[in-house]
């Protein structure tokens, strides 16, 4: 049997930034994108195309994408919360400059929709069917679930709505669905029956894991989603990352899995990552100092497990 692997997208430059106060300079965000690239991540999150005016960090989302290097088997990917979005995205696209994928966002709540996306779910669906009509298959396709496993707001979330929303996105010609813990409430056992359902009734079906560390559970879950079949994951180097800086819910530390800490242990479980790890300590320093504090990466103080478990 040849050796397991998995594909992590380093999700810094967005879902990381995107919970900052203080914006990181344009020139900046790409150097620290191709240092991503060089380390060895073939799927990327460059940046969103979120209102300039309600999320300032991505106002340069364009110059980003213009300057970045493009490397053959390296996907950016960009968010876009509305046909609007979509359309700068096919701008963008047609000059020259485009991303490779679009993640599309819906909310398995009505109270996190009506505060993240300021509209109601039945809205929101309206308006990724239109994002997908505009898309008109010129990009890869990421359908996001965020609070898939609860909910800031409401709770619990039932898992057969989430079902729903994934078989929802592949109608529309998503080409995987990404499964938010938004506030990081998710439980090993939780995440393991709900990628065991999903691959039984959308079978072959990319299913990415997007875990939050607010409750210290992160790596456990990722595991857990391993252990379930699940090969896809997001993490932000440093852990940084959350809802907005102008949108308040949740508490404590909003922030991803820290891909140092995830790369490290699945390296260590002999689970192939394509990650460089010397380069992904660079890329760690990079950030860190991009946001001039130290960030929480366990493995960016102790240092790298070295494979235990022979490939």
């Amino acid at each position: 049997m040849g050796r397991d692997e998995v594909t992590i997208c380093e999700c810094f430059a967005r879902d990381g930034l995107q919970h900052e106060t203080v914006p990181v300079p344009t020139r900046t965000k790409i150097s620290l994108l191709e240092r991503f690239a060089a380390a060895g991540f073939t799927r990327i999150e460059a940046t969103s195309y979120s209102h300039p005016g309600r999320v300032p960090a991505f106002a340069d989302a364009s110059e980003v994408l213009a300057g970045t290097t493009r490397r053959t088997g390296v996907a950016l990917k960009a968010t876009c919360p509305n046909p609007r979005a979509v359309t700068r995205a096919l701008a963008d696209l047609d000059a020259g400059h485009g991303a490779d994928e679009l993640s599309l966002l819906v909310s398995a709540s009505e109270s996190h929709t009506a505060r993240n996306l300021r509209t109601t779910r039945a809205g929101q669906w309206e308006r990724v069917t239109e994002m997908a009509r505009l898309a008109d298959h010129r990009f890869r396709l990421i359908g996001v679930v965020s609070v898939a496993f609860g909910c800031p707001f409401e709770g619990a979330i039932d898992p057969g709505r989430v079902a729903a929303d994934v078989a929802r996105f592949v109608e529309l010609g998503a080409d995987a669905v990404t499964l938010g813990d938004t506030t990081g409430v998710a439980t090993p056992g939780a995440v393991a029956a709900l990628f065991h359902r999903l691959e039984r009734e959308q079978p072959g079906l990319p299913v990415i894991a997007h875990f939050h560390n607010t409750r210290g559970t992160g790596i456990a879950n990722a595991v857990a989603a391993l252990d379930a079949g699940c090969r896809h994951f997001d993490s932000a180097l440093g852990g940084v990352g959350g809802h907005p800086s102008t949108i308040s819910y949740g508490a404590g530390l909003t922030g991803n899995v820290c891909t140092e800490d995830l790369v490290s242990l699945f390296d260590a479980m002999g689970v192939g990552t394509g990650i460089d790890l010397d380069a992904l300590a660079g890329a760690s320093a990079a950030c860190e100092q991009a946001l001039g504090r130290p960030l929480y990466s366990m493995v960016a103080r102790a240092g790298f497990a070295r494979a235990s478990v022979p490939a």
